[in-house]
């Protein structure tokens, strides 16, 4: 259980990093396609660069991003191979893995990333957010949160199944 909640772990901070980099560093408004649409309206579609390399650097923190959440699913597979885990305890650590990683993303992105413009990740690299972030954003993506649950379990099960036969 102890490795599950460090791959858990792993992932939320593979989602940070690959927030971060695309708000933070390459500061394009594709990556705010899942943001609120009153958001969405403020944010211009391209910063210019703060520094030289500002964008390669996101893109290197989005990558490693990547490589960070995949690698926590292939390590919880191989433990799990390992120590001969059945399909129902495979299937278990990606549940858990998933669920934590939407429990991060509502808890902490959307309620105080987003909702709470005080603690200003987002005015910090796009000052003209912070008159439209507040607590009435919070819960307007739940129907995405909802579907990345439902349609993610079955993705658990797929991923347990494909462990079992390894």
């Amino acid at each position: 259980m102890l490795l599950t909640i460090i791959f858990s772990l792993m992932m939320m901070l593979g989602l940070f990093l690959m927030l971060w980099g695309g708000v933070g560093f390459i500061q394009d408004k594709r990556f705010f396609s899942s943001a609120p649409k009153e958001v969405q309206n403020v944010v211009p579609d391209k910063m210019p660069e703060r520094f030289k390399g500002q964008h390669t650097v996101g893109w290197v923190m989005i990558v490693l991003s990547l490589l960070l959440m995949i690698g926590a699913l292939v390590l919880g597979a191989w433990d799990g191979i390992a120590n001969n885990y059945d399909f129902w305890q495979f299937f278990l650590r990606f549940v858990i893995m998933l669920v934590g990683l939407k429990a991060y993303d509502i808890g902490f992105f959307d309620w105080v990333l987003l909702c709470n413009a005080g603690f200003g990740f987002f005015p910090h690299y796009y000052p003209e957010t912070k008159p439209v972030l507040g607590h009435y954003l919070f819960g307007y993506n739940w129907k995405t949160h909802l579907s990345h649950i439902v349609f993610g379990i079955p993705i658990c099960a797929l991923l347990a199944w494909l462990c079992t036969l390894i």
